[in-house]
């Protein structure tokens, strides 16, 4: 008997966003248990590549397997050859599911601005720029917990952008996350793992 109970709302959104047949992108942050929606993802019929940092693929790649009975999510890392650039590409190609987070950037790497509770914050520009390049539907997904053995998953609606115009759907991209993200931050603010100083510190 499984320990933990699950609820989920806009699951049906993911299932169809796999029937469409185009790929897609899963963007999250670092808010809740985000390994643990491997137990959401193994319920989608397709192929699911999480993107990660390297040190940190194989420890969570041991307890998706564990946690979700040996659902086998295939891990995608970042490296500096930009190799990931290539496996992403090749995933949604082939129709495909990437996870990635797109709240936090790496010192050095370009960003965009976005105001975020209040004030301006740097976003990566990675995956925002993917989704612009790859013409690919999104959804904005989040795994919380909820007391000991309960989790809550999230999913948006699947967002299609018009990227005639690729850094004015950018701007839309990047509202449309933060606002998902400032939603579960205040709905959950002892989930937000963010242990460095997030916004900007001339915003002004």
């Amino acid at each position: 008997r499984d320990p933990f109970s699950f609820q989920f709302d806009g699951e049906e959104h993911l299932h169809a966003l796999v029937r469409q047949g185009k790929g897609g992108l899963l963007l999250s942050c670092h808010i809740g248990n985000w390994e643990a929606a491997g137990y959401l993802l193994e319920r989608l019929n397709t192929k699911i590549h999480i993107v990660m940092y390297d040190g940190e693929h194989m420890k969570i790649k041991d307890y998706l397997q564990s946690v979700t009975g040996g659902f086998n999510a295939h891990i995608i890392v970042i490296k500096n050859d930009l190799s990931h650039i290539y496996a992403i590409h090749e995933a949604l190609n082939n129709n495909e599911l990437v996870c990635m987070h797109a709240d936090r950037f790496v010192e050095g790497n370009r960003t965009y601005p976005a105001v975020f509770l209040g004030e301006s914050a740097p976003f990566p520009a990675g995956p925002f720029l993917l989704v612009a390049q790859l013409k690919v539907p999104v959804c904005y997904v989040f795994a919380m917990k909820e007391g000991k053995t309960h989790y809550h998953f999230y999913s948006s609606e699947i967002k299609s952008y018009d990227f005639t115009d690729k850094q004015k759907a950018i701007q839309l991209m990047l509202r449309d996350f933060t606002a998902e993200m400032e939603l579960k931050v205040k709905q959950y603010p002892t989930q937000w793992y963010n242990y460095y100083d997030f916004w900007m510190k001339n915003s002004g």
